[in-house]
């Protein structure tokens, strides 16, 4: 795919939504999914020019680029920094040769630490992303990859627990994980360490230096509003009486086919008024703070009447605290996350 036809599918997205966000403001800007890093310095130079160009970009935006810890890619983060990107996050998953093998990535713990040391000379503001609960892995592995991440002294890290996806090629063939009582030990030794080296645990699975939290997904889990240009791309936009979702073509050719004729947007959808509570709760019970109750009204258009049988009902379980102006979730609520955000499901919220 060539690199100069698809950053003119971008820019020609980018062009067709202007319509939907005219006059907003953007803070933050990420390059995300796939392997953006693949992408050459000069492509993100002319990305973020078009949109500087187009749109009111905060001087002090948040610009974040995922990054492999290959070694090609790693020898680039000093030309991404020049281009404008001041915040690297880098998916180092394990630094056990075994589990990165179990989990069929293509780079070994060298190149990953590496990377790592590239990383924190060029930016100031590093993410990395490990994961527990491999195939196979223990709890004194588990605690010797987040050791091992945190000697590192990044700003922020993201420890997410293994999420097995369907389509994958270990939904076709279960590996042999940890029980939940392992991955349960593992999680309580990660988060004391990373408490202990004086990272705060602000979201289920992320944790900052302070001052270090991810302003993009932190937008993401107070349902703000967000737009995705390129392949696979989905936005989330609120207009007066309605919250609106749309989704391009995953397809890189399909989605450059449609760009190109001015049809970037595959599927447009209003997000039913029933559903609303629901999308909200999912993002911001997430936060160990939760969120204000103005914010519930602001950005979900909802008064807190339409939720509140639910958040009754999860106080009386335990699940959050709240007072006149806060909702948040107590420690038992972030245990049981997924049992927390059930009760709130569109067939479980009356309309108000």
């Amino acid at each position: 795919m060539p690199e100069e036809r698809y950053i003119a599918a971008l820019i020609a997205d980018l062009e067709q939504a202007l319509p939907d966000i005219w006059g907003r403001s953007v803070y933050t800007i990420f390059f995300g999914g796939g392997t953006p890093s693949l992408l050459s310095a000069q492509a993100i130079d002319s990305i973020l020019g078009a949109l500087r160009a187009r749109l009111s970009l905060a001087v002090d935006a948040e610009i974040t680029l995922e990054a492999n810890p290959g070694t090609v890619e790693a020898e680039k983060f000093r030309d991404f920094r020049a281009a404008g990107v001041n915040r690297l996050s880098i998916g180092i998953q394990s630094f056990d040769p075994r589990y990165l093998k179990a989990l069929g990535r293509i780079h070994d713990d060298e190149e990953a630490r590496r990377a790592i040391e590239i990383a924190m000379r060029n930016f100031d503001n590093v993410n990395l992303d490990i994961m527990y609960g491999l195939p196979g892995q223990t709890e004194t592995d588990a605690q010797a990859d987040m050791k091992t991440a945190i000697s590192f002294s990044p700003q922020h890290l993201s420890a997410y627990h293994l999420t097995i996806e369907p389509n994958t090629y270990f939904h076709r063939v279960p590996p042999c994980l940890p029980d939940d009582d392992t991955a349960a030990h593992m999680q309580d030794a990660i988060e004391d360490a990373l408490r202990g080296a004086g990272y705060r645990h602000y979201e289920t699975s992320a944790f900052a230096r302070p001052g270090k939290q991810s302003r993009h997904n932190l937008n993401y889990w107070t349902f703000g509003d967000y737009l995705g240009i390129g392949a696979g791309a989905h936005s989330k936009l609120s207009f007066p009486g309605r919250v609106e979702r749309t989704m391009r073509s995953k397809h890189p050719e399909r989605y450059m086919e449609g760009a190109e004729r001015g049809a970037a947007v595959q599927a447009r959808h209003a997000v039913a008024v029933a559903e609303i509570g629901f999308e909200f709760m999912m993002n911001a019970l997430r936060l160990t703070d939760g969120f204000a109750v103005r914010l519930f009204e602001e950005r979900a258009g909802l008064p807190l009447t339409a939720v509140l049988e639910r958040l009754e009902s999860a106080e009386r379980r335990g699940l959050i605290e709240r007072d006149p102006t806060r909702v948040r979730p107590t420690p038992l609520g972030r245990r049981f996350l997924n049992d927390l955000l059930q009760m709130f499901l569109a067939d479980k919220i009356r309309e108000s």
